[in-house]
């Protein structure tokens, strides 16, 4: 039961950021303060808990391996989506993932926005690194360990990402009932290896779960450096760093109480 409550509350984020984004349309400087926020907490959480735990319990190697693997195809899929969308569209030539106003920028004003495609490239992302962070959330549960900064760090960033993203779906002109339907579909998947984590997977051996700690760790450093934290600093300017910093503090606090 504990772990179909913390993965409804770590997912509930997608489905609030989505609902938002879908239907408010917020300054940017807003939106650069929630992702720089989320990026310091998920720093935190990536170092304290993903890649320290896949360390403890499979060795330097596995974690070091697990962790490129991860930065790896995250870097690949996101490549891959960036250039489909400028294959869609191809009036776009820049190749920004999230800011609209960037975008437009590029373009005819009579042609059609390309984020939506920037919206899908964070809905995979979110997927790619969240099964295994939301994993690991459960394996903590599971353990006793608690796993409250964890909890607390994907809540941070799953909220500003779904908003950043589902607010792109609706400026390529995605109806709500996709947009909602996306993300909710994620929030369930999401909610799905939390319960998994706490439950058969908390019985696998150490070396195993090592594996999916790392590739998680690799994933969260690679959108970290590809997306969240350029995109907050282009929206935000200098200011965003203590925002980064705040969301490090609370998150790290969290992990020592």
């Amino acid at each position: 039961m504990d772990a179909l409550i913390f993965g409804i509350i770590a997912s509930s984020a997608l489905v609030l950021g989505a609902v938002l984004g879908a239907r408010v349309e917020l300054p940017k400087r807003v939106l650069a303060t929630m992702l720089a926020f989320a990026a310091g907490a998920l720093i935190t959480a990536l170092s304290f808990e993903l890649f320290a735990d896949a360390y403890q319990h499979g060795g330097i190697w596995r974690a070091a391996v697990g962790l490129i693997v991860g930065a790896v195809v995250f870097t690949v899929l996101s490549t891959w989506l960036d250039r489909a969308a400028r294959g869609h569209h191809p009036e776009a030539h820049g190749s920004e993932k999230l800011d609209v106003d960037a975008a437009a920028r590029q373009r005819p004003p009579s042609t059609a926005s390309t984020s939506g495609a920037a919206g899908l490239a964070l809905l995979a992302a979110v997927t790619l690194d969240g099964v295994p962070e939301n994993v690991a959330l459960g394996v903590s549960l599971g353990e006793g360990s608690g796993g409250l900064a964890l909890l607390a760090a994907i809540f941070v960033s799953n909220f500003p990402e779904a908003l950043v993203g589902s607010a792109s779906m609706r400026a390529q002109g995605r109806s709500q009932a996709f947009i909602l339907g996306t993300w909710l579909t994620c929030a369930a998947l999401l909610t799905l290896a939390v319960v998994l984590g706490a439950g058969p997977l908390s019985a696998t051996s150490p070396e195993t779960i090592s594996l999916p700690l790392a590739f998680a760790a690799g994933a969260v450093l690679a959108s970290l450096a590809d997306t969240l934290m350029p995109e907050a600093y282009e929206k935000g300017g200098p200011l965003v760093a203590l925002s980064t910093t705040a969301g490090f503090v609370s998150s790290f606090v969290l992990a020592t109480l």
